[in-house]
């Protein structure tokens, strides 16, 4: 290993080790790539809040600490007719309790989520803005790097084309915001991964990435790990790797998920993997037979 390479890698050490200690840290290790760090330390397995019913409540950490998950995607709240999300994370002491709770669980924070935008226009409410200033003011607050923005169905580039002058002009600013911070936009698309490399260069922001999401692969009929390679590691920033619910993640064909660790290992990838849906119809308001099935899995494949 060359001189610049082993520096490179300590650093990398230095920064992983610290994670392991705080929230914060853990949080601010999404968005690294680097080389030859392996098991626990290269990938990371989370669950949503609001998936595992706990949405903004500061038992989500010990829920997630009992499913043997590493962390968790916090959500800034429902938006409805309101000009911003429903949100108590802008008061530093509350701040600090979602804090001091994450570091004793041991439960990192991925990334904070506008979950709000799965069902509302980021390309039309005339307070986005203030939506997402509110976000990077909390997530500079709590030391998370990530923000997770679904474009939902009222943002679809494919069915509504006519919105991509308006969703660029946003995620310009968003990104700019971001990047003011050391923070990324992490936007999830309806487009193929073809489609998201030219919106990204439309964009031309460096904070601006893509939060692929394997069940938009699936439903577009795409090879997942095809698709992860032609994005490339760099416009990753990070992935929801369920698929729409059905099969736990170990059941469902569509998910191979030992041929997707050998793609993001030779892409260099590293970061945080995030379920979200992949619940057992049968059995589906069972979160911790769910969600915990499903994350020993994913360790078991990710962090062996």
């Amino acid at each position: 290993m060359d001189t610049k390479n082993r520096r490179s890698f300590i650093k990398g050490l230095m920064v992983l080790g610290t994670a392991i200690i705080s929230g914060p840290g853990l949080a601010a290790c999404t968005a690294s790539r680097t080389a030859g760090i392996a098991g626990t330390d290269r990938y990371r397995i989370a669950v949503c809040d609001w998936m595992i019913l706990k949405r903004q409540k500061l038992s989500a950490f010990a829920l997630a600490s009992e499913i043997k998950a590493d962390g968790i995607e916090l959500d800034m709240g429902g938006l409805g007719d309101r000009p911003t999300f429903d949100s108590k994370l802008g008061d530093p002491a509350v701040q600090q309790e979602f804090l001091n709770e994450a570091k004793k669980q041991g439960v990192g924070i991925s990334s904070i989520a506008m979950s709000g935008f799965y069902a509302q226009s980021f390309a039309q409410r005339e307070t986005v803005p203030q939506m997402v200033q509110d976000t990077l003011d909390t997530m500079k607050g709590m030391g998370i790097k990530v923000a997770y923005l679904p474009l939902g169905v009222q943002g679809d580039l494919v069915q509504q084309p006519e919105l991509r002058p308006a969703i660029v002009k946003r995620l310009r600013m968003a990104g700019q915001k971001a990047q003011a911070i050391g923070a990324v936009i992490a936007v999830e698309t309806a487009l193929d991964a073809s489609g998201e490399r030219s919106l990204l260069k439309e964009i031309d922001s460096e904070g601006v990435k893509i939060s692929f999401n394997f069940a938009n692969a699936i439903k577009n009929g795409k090879d997942i790990c095809k698709e992860l390679e032609l994005l490339g590691a760099k416009n990753i920033a990070q992935i929801h790797c369920s698929n729409t619910d059905g099969k736990l993640i170990q059941e469902d064909p569509a998910l191979d998920m030992p041929k997707i660790k050998k793609t993001l290992d030779r892409m260099n990838w590293s970061g945080w993997l995030i379920i979200e849906r992949s619940r057992d119809t049968e059995d589906v308001h069972n979160v911790r037979r769910n969600y915990g099935s499903n994350a020993t899995y994913m360790k078991s494949i990710f962090q062996s």
